[in-house]
């Protein structure tokens, strides 16, 4: 079995070393994405070095899904009922 020499790590993961996710990625192909990549790592089937791009694409992955879950969070906006129990307006949903 390979192993690094004692005191040594692997490189830390950089943009050259992992496929950049696309700005405009929808959040459902991004997941879809995401789902292959954990069936594939859970499968077993994937070597040492495939493993570790999968896995650095899924972190990836992971954030962009989660950016996208924000901003979508951002936009969402609740119905202000006034004491009459009618809509008043619109306001920023507090998620807090």
């Amino acid at each position: 079995m390979n192993r690094l020499p004692r005191g040594s790590s692997l490189p830390p993961m950089t943009e050259a070393s992992a496929n950049t996710i696309p700005a405009d990625l929808s959040f459902e192909d991004a997941l879809q994405k995401l789902e292959g990549i954990v069936s594939r790592l859970e499968s077993g089937q994937a070597g040492l070095e495939e493993s570790i791009t999968l896995y650095e694409q899924g972190a990836q992955l992971k954030a962009h899904c989660e950016a996208r879950l924000k901003a979508a969070q951002l936009r969402v906006e609740k119905i202000v009922v006034g004491p009459d129990q009618q809509a008043t307006g619109t306001q920023a949903a507090d998620f807090g």
